[in-house]
């Protein structure tokens, strides 16, 4: 059974920083992509960023650029997001997906959720 687990969410004051992690277990995904996805009270889940399989590339999406970083462990089957200066619009839960493919696309699992709040 596959299971992605995030970790490292809190609360956070504005300008802070945060790492999250996600630990995956059930299969190996060391040549997928995976990626991390947000979503706020009252919006639907966004792309936040995501990175191939053996770390050949990443993706961000334009609001997160320069300020948020993603990387990968495959020796740990683990993907980490650092969030850098954050911003009161970053409050969310934040969920870790891993693809069946190795390109931005086919999130076929998915984590609990992780919530992280920034404050003034």
């Amino acid at each position: 059974q596959v299971q992605l687990v995030e970790s490292g969410g809190g609360l956070v004051q504005a300008g802070g920083s945060l790492k999250l992690s996600c630990a995956a277990s059930g299969r190996t995904f060391s040549w997928n992509a995976m990626g991390w996805f947000r979503q706020a009270p009252g919006k639907e889940r966004e792309f936040v960023a995501a990175i191939l399989g053996s770390g050949s590339g990443t993706s961000y999406a334009d609001s997160v650029k320069g300020r948020f970083t993603v990387s990968r462990d495959n020796a740990k089957n683990t993907v980490y997001l650092q969030m850098n200066s954050l911003k009161l619009e970053d409050t969310a839960v934040y969920y870790c997906a891993a693809s069946s493919y190795n390109y931005y696309g086919g999130w076929h699992y998915w984590g609990q959720g992780t919530q992280v709040t920034v404050s003034s």
